[in-house]
């Protein structure tokens, strides 16, 4: 699926400018002889995501901080061990958050008093099966995991889309001029400069949630859905008509 954005503006007469270029500290000036044309054009392809990222973690309360944070880190190693047992690398399982509150009760015109601690241990998982990984949740759950956020979905090497999405670009900015000049008796006669403001994924909207899909009156198990990423790359080109 292709989609394109466009934005012009024209310049009578002799100019001369610079051209940005992306990730360069220098610009280029050149001069034109005929008609300038600045238009944006945006390419669109669309890839269906082979990278689920999902955060799993366990709470655990308890009435002194280091028990709090030993139930968790034991909750946690049944945790991996699962994520292991699923085929999980290593490199796709880390550790992004510990954290240790202390938990208060208010009396009613007294001062808080101190009631227990509550530990949480969190991983973010890369899954590169997304089909299969709504069993693992559940195999997660099942060893003590209590908390899971997600799924960002995404490509794991994006580029080769975006190359796409860079041609479709050129190809519709390139189009877009030949337009121009026609409408102006007039005929491109160059590219003079091409800039990338930078290649992106569109978010979904709304973005994909986990589902519980039911296969049976005694069994269910957590399903994703990846359905389709839109990638897009905007370029302003610049070209001489005359």
């Amino acid at each position: 699926m292709k989609k394109a954005v466009f934005g012009a503006l024209l310049v009578l007469g002799t100019a001369a400018f610079a051209s940005p270029a992306v990730a360069q500290q220098a610009s280029i000036t050149q001069t034109i002889t005929g008609t300038r044309l600045d238009l944006t054009a945006t390419g669109e392809v669309s890839r269906v995501p082979d990278i689920a990222i999902i955060s799993a973690g366990v709470v655990s309360r308890s009435a002194t901080a280091s028990a709090a944070l030993q139930d968790a880190a034991n909750r946690m190693d049944k945790v991996v061990a699962a994520l292991k047992r699923a085929g999980v690398a290593d490199r796709d399982i880390q550790t992004s958050n510990v954290n240790l509150n202390p938990e208060y009760r208010y009396p009613e015109n007294q001062s808080p008093q101190l009631v227990g601690y509550t530990a949480t241990n969190t991983l973010t998982i890369r899954f590169r099966d997304i089909r299969s990984s709504g069993k693992i949740l559940d195999a997660l759950v099942a060893e003590g995991a209590n908390q899971i956020n997600g799924p960002n979905l995404t490509i794991d090497k994006p580029e080769p889309a975006l190359d796409e999405a860079r041609a479709n670009a050129v190809a519709i900015g390139r189009a877009r001029a030949e337009a121009y000049a026609r409408s102006l008796g007039l005929r491109v006669v160059r590219v003079v400069s091409v800039s990338e403001s930078g290649g992106y994924a569109v978010p979904p909207a709304p973005p994909p949630m986990p589902m519980m899909m039911a296969r049976g009156e005694r069994d269910s198990s957590t399903a994703i859905a990846p359905g389709e990423q839109k990638l897009q790359v905007s370029l302003g080109m610049t070209f001489e008509l005359q």
